[in-house]
C-alpha cells in the first residue's frame, strides 16, 4: 500500500484536516500536555514511557510535592530520592538515570538554559542523542515543552490512521510522522491538538 507523492496529497490533505475539525467539534480542546512548566512537560514525557499517563502524573505529584519539578534542585538531588518519587511510574531506576542524564545534559551543553535548547536548529539530533530518549519521546519535549513542529506519531497516532487508511499498516514510526508533516501545515499549534485528539479517539474508540 503505497502512500506517497500526488496520490498522497489527493488522499489525505483535506481529509486529515476535515478529521482534525470533527474531532475538535466532538472533544473540545484537550489542552494537552497537562503541566505549568516546560521542565514539568520533559519529565512527564520521560516518566509517561512505557506506563499509562495516570501512573506518570502520580510521579510528576511525587516530584512535585519535594520541588524536584526545577533543574536547580534535581542539580542536587540524591539518585534515590529522584527514584522514591518516580516509582508510580514503572522503571523507576532507569527513568531517574535518564532525567539526571538530561539535567547533567542541559548544563554541559546548553548551560542550563531550555531557551537555548530550544533555539538551536539541531536540538532534536542532540536530544535523541541521549540515552533513554526516543524518538516518541524527544518529539513530545520538542512539541509540548518548545513549541516546535514535530507531530508525535504515537501508537494511537498510527493505529487511529491506519483504520481510517491514511497509512499503510506496517508504517513505522518515522513514516508516520513524514506523512504526517508532509501532507499538514508545520504548524505546532495544530499538531499539539490533533495529536492530544488521536490520542482521546485512540483511548475510547479505536482499541487495540
Amino acid at each position: 500500500m503505497g502512500f506517497s507523492g500526488t496520490q498522497s496529497s489527493q488522499r489525505a490533505e483535506a481529509p486529515l484536516r476535515d478529521y482534525f475539525q470533527r474531532l475538535l467539534a466532538h472533544f473540545g480542546a484537550q489542552h494537552w500536555w497537562p503541566a505549568r512548566t516546560r521542565m514539568e512537560v520533559i519529565l512527564g514525557a520521560i516518566l509517561t514511557q512505557n506506563t499509562t499517563w495516570r501512573n506518570a502524573s502520580m510521579a510528576v505529584r511525587e516530584l512535585r510535592k519535594r520541588g524536584l519539578l526545577q533543574c536547580k534542585n534535581l542539580r542536587h538531588a540524591d539518585g534515590l530520592e529522584i527514584e522514591k518519587c518516580v516509582r508510580h511510574a514503572g522503571f523507576f531506576r532507569q527513568k531517574t538515570a535518564t532525567i539526571r542524564n538530561f539535567v547533567r545534559w542541559l548544563d554541559e551543553k546548553y548551560y542550563g538554559s531550555l531557551d537555548r535548547l530550544f533555539a538551536a536548529t539541531q536540538a532534536r539530533d542532540d536530544l535523541l542523542s541521549l540515552k533513554g530518549l526516543g524518538p516518541e519521546t524527544v518529539d513530545a519535549i520538542l512539541l509540548y515543552a518548545g513549541r516546535k513542529p514535530y507531530f508525535v506519531a504515537d501508537a494511537y497516532t498510527r493505529r487511529v490512521l491506519v483504520r481510517h487508511g491514511w497509512l499503510p499498516p506496517d508504517a513505522d514510526y518515522a513514516e508516520a510522522q513524514e506523512v504526517l508533516h508532509r501532507e499538514l501545515p508545520l504548524d505546532a499549534g495544530l499538531f499539539n491538538e490533533f495529536h492530544a485528539l488521536l490520542v482521546a479517539v485512540g483511548k475510547r474508540y479505536c482499541g487495540r
